[in-house]
């Protein structure tokens, strides 16, 4: 499994395919533990995470002290109702990690779609310009955000939101 990691928000902020997906899960689970994240979104379903022989993921990534947080999208789509209504708190913890100098990974199936577009966004909301922070996620992974509705989502991020844990409101 092949991390594309980048610095944000003094942190550092990952994407990746799916831990498994390649067919080796006790391999990718072992690096996982190995980088030490503070924080992993899954953003696969549980029928993908089933098919890829990963379905303890979330399991895996608790037992190694890092918080895991499961926000399903479907693949080449955009957040649902469910997923919205969770964002903004997953959103605050993870800027908070990168803030405190953690990890955070954020997968989908490829590592490509999905996981991109929820990278962009955070980094966005960590106070990254939109276009700057989309260029230098492509540096490190060309194929992220795959349609123009991901590209939206992300790009619609408020920038200050980062602004509200620097000052405990």
């Amino acid at each position: 499994m092949i991390l594309h990691a980048l610095p944000v928000a003094g942190g550092i902020l990952a994407i990746s395919p799916l831990p498994g997906a390649g067919g080796d899960f006790a391999g990718d689970a072992a690096h996982l533990a190995e980088w030490r994240p503070a924080m992993v979104l899954t953003l696969t379903s549980a029928a993908e995470m089933a098919a890829a022989g990963a379905s303890g993921i979330g399991h895996h990534v608790q037992d190694h002290g890092a918080r895991w947080e499961h926000l399903p999208i479907a693949d080449f789509g955009t957040p649902d109702e469910a997923f919205l209504a969770r964002w903004p708190k997953v959103s605050a913890l993870a800027r908070s990690a990168l803030s405190g100098g953690g990890r955070v990974l954020v997968h989908c199936r490829g590592g490509c779609g999905r996981s991109g577009m929820v990278a962009l966004r955070l980094m966005i909301e960590a106070g990254e310009a939109p276009d700057d922070a989309l260029a230098r996620l492509r540096t490190v992974r060309p194929c992220a955000v795959e349609t123009t509705a991901q590209m939206h989502w992300a790009m619609s991020a408020p920038r200050q939101a980062a602004l509200f844990l620097r000052r405990g409101d």
